[in-house]
């Protein structure tokens, strides 16, 4: 069997805290760190070895916190900066690495730096850390190209003199110019800043879009074009190599994780040269459908794409962007092309769930480092009914409710069955931000603590098991000869995997007990949409 490396980023089981929806300690309605720091024994338990948060960060909260004003200082709604460094420290003692967001293409609108691009004027260098141009037509009433948001409308706002300025998503949201060095300097301040704090890695939002093009042309929207004038631009590498200085700089190790959303996996891996990111995450993998010869295509082709790197692959089923896949899975059409941000749609919950739960064992054999989003260990749907009234991303709002956007996956956890909030705030709090579903009672922490076959204990028993199997680590895979609509492989000399996607029962391979299974077998056969691990003879 092949050990683990120490290189954590490469094998660890990583838990996605997104602070607004995981636990309230002040009784405001929103999640918060001293929330965060009441459940760390719950994290402890659950068997994960990091936690990596959504941004906590100073922020107008114009896109979930991902318009930062400032990234030295903890937002007031979420508690301080003392607290945040008491909540490494503390979850440091419990064997918990930290890594937090870091949002490079774009700061909010109420940043210091963008205040004073405002008040200065056009050409100054103050506008120069931004996107400012003039505008088209005769009295420059027109965008200075085509180019749209990424949360609807146009990527261009107007300001009072004339000029514009882009915005890839809101407009809150002002894109930054990476050609300035001073920008540079600033997020490599940044990330010594937290570094110094203790925090064990940083997660790259929308990691492939911080250069643009200077000259801003104009493309085909109905098209993906190549070379794309804000997406994988070379410059982007020369970037990322001075990220990885810093974080090489300090004695022990430091992770640099991407969101990095390509087709082409020889681009892709390419951000995973071993002077640039540590790990990035598998996007494909995420939003393939339930169907045995893609996800084994989308497993062999990952995998091909980070050895040509020496790069640890990444396993992911949900995030705080995309529909629950508890919910997908459970659709006609699984895939997240066909599945994201649907009204109404058919769903068969209790299939959704039985599939997540067989996922769950197939991601957490794979080789490489596994995320798993909040609520995703008790088995949490989408919430598809929010009231037009309760809902808050701009996707929604910008789309004039066409899209409904992100937030049927942010709605608050619940922690009991019995408290007005499901004990995700404390008696007598204000109402949760987002509305919680009377049926997630029964899918409660403390409803599943009590309930043996539960997704909470199923997750607790895969993650214990790939801490301890060996070959579990970051090695390599072996396929089985298996029918069609079944994976099955090996890890190591004694561990086999099997997951069976068809529609009827099969047979076990040979093996010498049964470790895990995500539903009861019988008769040696493994039942439709389940997943074992066995002890390999």
């Amino acid at each position: 069997m092949t050990p683990r490396t120490t290189d954590w980023w490469r094998h660890a089981a990583i838990y996605q805290v997104y602070p607004r929806s995981f636990a309230d300690g002040n009784g405001d309605g929103i999640g918060d760190l001293a929330g965060v720091r009441s459940r760390l024994d719950y994290l402890h338990r659950l068997g994960i070895e990091a936690i990596w948060f959504s941004p906590w960060y100073l922020t107008p909260m114009a896109d979930a916190g991902y318009d930062v004003t400032d990234f030295r200082q903890i937002d007031p709604r979420f508690g301080t900066l003392a607290e945040a460094e008491k909540l490494i420290a503390e979850a440091h003692q419990h064997g918990i690495r930290i890594i937090v967001d870091v949002v490079p293409n774009h700061v909010s609108n109420e940043h210091a730096w963008f205040m004073a691009a405002l008040d200065a004027a056009p050409g100054s260098p103050e506008r120069d850390l931004f996107w400012f141009r003039d505008g088209r037509g005769d009295e420059g009433e027109l965008p200075p190209n085509e180019w749209q948001s990424i949360f609807g409308g146009p990527a261009w706002t107007r300001v009072p003199d004339g000029q514009w300025y882009l915005h890839l998503f809101a407009p809150e949201q002002p894109d930054l110019n990476w050609r300035n060095p001073l920008v540079r300097e600033e997020y490599e301040d940044v990330l010594r800043f937290w570094f110094d704090r203790g925090v064990d890695g940083i997660r790259v939002d929308s990691a492939a879009m911080c250069s643009k093009d200077p000259a801003l042309p104009d493309y085909d929207h109905s098209v993906f074009p190549d070379p794309h004038p804000y997406v994988d631009l070379d410059e982007n590498h020369e970037i990322y190599r001075g990220w990885r200085a810093v974080a090489d700089s300090y004695p022990d190790q430091r992770a640099l994780i991407g969101e990095v959303w390509l087709a082409d996996p020889a681009r892709f891996a390419r951000y995973l040269r071993a002077d640039e990111l540590h790990a990035a995450f598998n996007f494909d993998f995420l939003g393939c459908s339930w169907d045995a010869p893609a996800l084994r295509a989308c497993i062999d082709q990952t995998l091909a794409a980070h050895a040509e790197v020496e790069a640890p692959s990444t396993w992911v089923l949900s995030n705080h962007d995309v529909t629950r896949h508890v919910t997908r899975y459970g659709r006609p059409d699984t895939s997240t092309a066909a599945g994201i941000r649907q009204y109404n749609p058919v769903v068969d919950e209790d299939l959704g769930r039985r599939r997540a739960r067989a996922a769950a064992l197939l991601t957490m054999a794979l080789p490489g480092a596994v995320y798993i989003y909040q609520g995703e260990e008790l088995g949490l749907p989408e919430v598809e009914d929010i009231p037009a009234d309760r809902r808050d991303d701009p996707i929604y709002h910008r789309t004039q409710g066409e899209d409904p956007g992100r937030d049927g996956c942010r709605v608050p956890l619940p922690w009991d069955e019995n408290t007005e909030s499901y004990g995700f705030s404390p008696a007598g709090a204000e109402r949760p931000w987002l509305p919680q579903p009377a049926a997630w009672a029964q899918l409660s922490v403390a409803v599943q603590e009590s309930d043996s076959t539960s997704m909470l204990h199923l997750y607790r028993t895969v993650l214990t098991l790939r801490a301890t199997e060996s070959a579990l680590g970051d090695s390599t895979l072996n396929w089985l000869d298996a029918p069609e609509q079944i994976l099955a492989f090996t890890r190591g000399d004694d561990f086999t995997c099997m997951i069976n996607l068809s529609e009827v029962a099969m047979p076990l391979p040979q093996n010498s007990g049964v470790l895990v299974a995500s539903e009861p077998l019988s008769d040696g056969l493994l039942p439709p949409d389940t997943g074992v691990w066995l002890r390999t003879v």
